[in-house]
């Protein structure tokens, strides 16, 4: 093993980089419970299993170790980095949406001052966006979306395009475009997720405001907050089904999005 990454010193290291890259940014891999010397390792590891099938064109002329001292290899280096970064950044923003839907939750149902540090996305989310966030990662583990990434995310990107792919401009707007889809996709997704529940507690307040003025006598205030809990609680284990097959089609139309451009980018010769 250590003679076969010596023989290709260079080129492992770029595929390294790449793959370290997207741990960084990966969730899951992200968090600081993961250590980075397991990150480094599993690079590390990650990159001697592809590294047979790495890069169709391109690094030829990377044969000797003496190469990595140029500024040319140093630039080759964080162009890996930056498409490892942008790959897992993808990855990262279908869960944000989960993130985003769970805050909508919280501020119809009155649980957007609960708010806590979520290990997974390593900011302050409220607890229904914790509970959406743990969801999604785990039907992401159950539906094997890791190897997912490596076969999709990982290993489609070494065989289709190199950093001096980033150089030619159709890769560029590709890359653009997958970007500001995704973000796009993120406040979509978010909405289409949190939609019915938004739905129900805006009937739950009219009818809330129509009881309040055809009985002023009655004290709604006190009672319309765990109402409104309640009955948000209740619609969610009811609707939790259909979004945990919501949550599912997203990560296949992404990996299926991360296919089309990888494709497109290889058909187009960038690579």
């Amino acid at each position: 093993m250590l003679a076969q990454i010596l023989d290709r010193a260079p080129l492992f290291l770029l595929v390294a980089a790449r793959c370290l890259a997207m741990f960084m940014v990966l969730p899951l891999f992200s968090t600081r419970s993961v250590s980075t010397v397991a990150k480094v390792a599993l690079a590390g590891y990650v990159a001697f299993i592809v590294l047979p099938t790495s890069f169709g064109g391109g690094y030829e002329g990377l044969d000797s170790i003496y190469d990595v001292s140029t500024l040319q290899y140093v630039l080759l280096l964080v162009g890996e980095a930056l498409i490892g970064i942008i790959t897992g950044f993808f990855i990262t923003i279908l869960f944000a949406a989960f993130s985003s839907a769970g805050q909508f939750f919280s501020f119809q149902m009155g649980l957007s001052a609960a708010e806590a540090y979520d290990a997974l996305s390593q900011v302050e989310n409220p607890l229904m966006g914790q509970f959406l966030n743990l969801v999604a990662m785990l039907l992401f583990l159950t539906t094997k979306g890791f190897q997912q990434v490596f076969l999709h995310g990982l290993v489609g990107s070494i065989q289709s395009m190199n950093a001096m792919s980033l150089a030619a401009a159709g890769t560029r707007t590709a890359f653009l475009e997958l970007l500001l889809g995704g973000l796009t996709g993120l406040f979509f997704n978010a909405m289409m997720i949190a939609l019915p529940l938004t739905g129900t507690f805006f009937l739950v307040s009219v009818a809330m405001g129509l009881l309040s003025r055809a009985a002023p006598q009655m004290n709604l205030l006190s009672e319309g907050i765990p109402l409104t809990m309640l009955l948000g609680f209740l619609f969610l284990a009811l609707s939790l089904p259909v979004m945990c097959d919501l949550f599912v089609r997203l990560f296949d139309g992404a990996f299926v999005t991360l296919r089309q451009l990888f494709a497109q980018i290889a058909g187009g010769g960038a690579g």
